[in-house]
């Protein structure tokens, strides 16, 4: 899994992530990357999925966890670009009902 970020407004970030999110240490990257990124000020965390291929349950996991300190710091967090399997994977585990969804990552900036 690769794992970027950028700041598009202020205190608006969009980490794109690409490849395999699944067990392992790569996917706890997630949340350390949402920890640093929740103390330098940042509210709003933007997940760009599109490049994704491949989510199990750990990986749902690591958007779970974010999620919660996002919240509990009073920011926003929501998700791009999840398609076909990707997308699936969060309506099996009922996410599509507590992440907001957006086709777009222009638009989940957007809000």
């Amino acid at each position: 899994m690769d794992i970027s970020h950028k700041e598009v407004a202020p205190g608006t970030i969009v980490v794109t992530l690409s490849g395999k999110l699944m067990m392992g240490f790569t996917g706890e990257r997630i949340v350390h990357l949402v920890e640093e990124l929740l103390r330098e000020g940042h509210r709003v965390i933007v997940f760009d999925l599109s490049a994704v291929t491949t989510l199990d349950s750990t990986g749902i996991g690591q958007f779970i966890s974010s999620f919660n300190k996002v919240i509990t710091a009073g920011g926003d967090m929501r998700m791009a670009g999840a398609t076909g399997h990707i997308f699936h994977t969060f309506q099996v585990s009922l996410l599509d009902k507590v992440f907001r969804f957006y086709p777009t990552v222009e638009e989940a900036c957007q809000g």
